[in-house]
């Protein structure tokens, strides 16, 4: 199956017109119409259902154009890195989230230069969950991400936990206690993955987030690092005991045979082993125990 027939699908799949479909493609709609059914011929199933006024995706249709997205995503990133690869000057791309580090940032990369294999790092910022999307995109080629996260595409390793804290303004009426529960913030442990997320969509960053905690606006529940790292006035934290802890993780493609990435990972690895053995976050821990 060749990529051109099914960028041809997925501009019609998701138009669901072909007119519009030809226009985004640059085509006029009749070589467009012939190419889909070349596909379903050549596939032997029926990908979309046509009337004289609209166009359905049938359940085959449906399943191609999730799996047609991946493969074309996935041909594109084997384009950016092989150009990257053969650049000048090779370097290697880690996508952080800003102050989603856990702290291990600086020693990481101190720590990845002394490897035979390093190349130079250069570190994307990026907004929340959006590092597996670059690793898949071949924009990146490792990233530090928080679980959790989508891992399609993606070998990962676990590098540290640490226990979560709660954001409150210091006029909160629960900032007056010393610590909290997932049932004082009305939660549930289940509920922690869809509060998350929520609270992330309302804030681009950290700067932003403790601002609209500072209002009293949210209680966002952070990495026990972010309260030692970005203490604020007008913010208070309060530890947490009873929800899942943070948990962060150093991923890569799947696919991936660099010898500069696999010595990343391993400096990654290494870093973070060391830091819990001095104490960093051993005192994270006792902190919030405390």
């Amino acid at each position: 199956m060749e990529s051109r027939p099914l960028r041809y699908f997925v501009a019609v799949a998701e138009e669901l017109n072909f007119t519009r479909a030809a226009e985004r493609l640059g085509i006029s709609p009749p070589p467009l119409s012939r190419a889909i059914r070349r596909l379903e011929a050549e596939l032997g199933i029926t990908l979309l259902e046509r009337t004289t006024h609209s166009v359905a995706l049938t359940p085959a249709g449906t399943v191609l154009l999730s799996e047609a997205r991946t493969a074309l995503d996935a041909l594109e990133a084997a384009g950016r890195r092989a150009r990257r690869a053969a650049a000048p000057e090779p370097k290697l791309v880690l996508a952080v989230k800003a102050d989603g580090d856990a702290g291990l940032l600086e020693a990481l990369c101190a720590r990845y230069a002394q490897e035979p294999a390093a190349v130079p790092v250069t570190v994307r910022l990026c907004g929340w969950q959006e590092q597996p999307r670059l690793l898949r995109l071949g924009e990146a080629d490792a990233a530090l991400v928080y679980e959790p996260f989508d891992r399609t595409g993606l070998d990962t390793e676990m590098l540290t936990t640490e226990p979560r804290v709660a954001a409150l303004a210091a006029s909160h009426p629960l900032a007056a206690r010393d610590r909290l529960t997932l049932a004082d913030l009305g939660l549930r442990p289940g509920d922690l993955h869809q509060y998350l997320h929520e609270i992330r969509s309302q804030g681009r960053d950290l700067a932003q987030l403790l601002t609209l905690v500072g209002l009293g606006r949210v209680v966002p529940l952070l990495p026990a690092s972010v309260a030692m790292r970005y203490p604020r006035p007008g913010v208070v934290y309060r530890p947490v005991p009873d929800a899942p802890p943070a948990a962060l993780a150093i991923a890569w493609p799947q696919q991936s045979r660099s010898t500069a990435t696999a010595a990343l990972v391993r400096a990654a690895a290494s870093v973070a082993q060391a830091a819990g053995e001095d104490g960093t976050v051993r005192s994270l821990q006792e902190r919030e125990a405390g």
